[in-house]
């Protein structure tokens, strides 16, 4: 199992309570809060004191209050970005702005693309799809990579285009 399979796994296991501290931390960074940070310090140091191929630290804590926000069940291969263009708009206007949404995440920055993600999480999870989140930790882990996110605008789209409308 990788250390990412394994973060995951341990997220999964989280209790109401420590979910409902990471879902209070919402748009902080993880030096704001003692309590926020203990918590995400038991999560992840144990795994990159193990392995340097662990997720990097912002990636997997963004994916902690991500998870904590909308646990979404886990499937491997349903990618972020294919699971989004499955939910896009029935009518015109309101797709031209869901493609400008996405695009614009794609320009964001690691450290303020989280209002974004919550967003999109949102709509996948109201359509009750799954998500292959270590994919996303993985992804996210190397967010400045252009390539990183050629591969999710090309998902995307891929699955936009070839879609049904939700």
């Amino acid at each position: 199992m990788t250390p990412t399979e394994q973060y995951i796994e341990i997220l999964g296991k989280l209790k109401a309570g420590d979910l409902g501290l990471l879902r209070t931390h919402a748009g902080q960074g993880l030096d704001e809060s003692v309590d926020g940070f203990d918590l995400f310090a038991g999560l992840w140091w144990p795994l990159r004191q193990n392995n340097e191929w662990a997720p990097r630290r912002e990636a997997a804590w963004l994916i902690a209050k991500l998870f904590a926000f909308c646990p979404i069940s886990y499937s491997h291969g349903e990618t972020f970005a294919s699971r989004l263009g499955l939910c896009k708009p029935d009518n015109f206007r309101d797709m031209k702005r869901f493609q400008q949404r996405f695009d614009r995440m794609l320009s964001l920055p690691i450290r303020r693309i989280e209002p974004e993600l919550r967003w999109s999480l949102d709509l996948v999870a109201k359509r009750s799809y799954k998500l292959d989140w270590v994919k996303l930790t993985d992804d996210l882990s190397f967010w400045e990579r252009e390539s990183r996110r050629l591969e999710w605008a090309k998902d995307f789209l891929e699955t936009f285009e070839g879609g049904k409308s939700c």
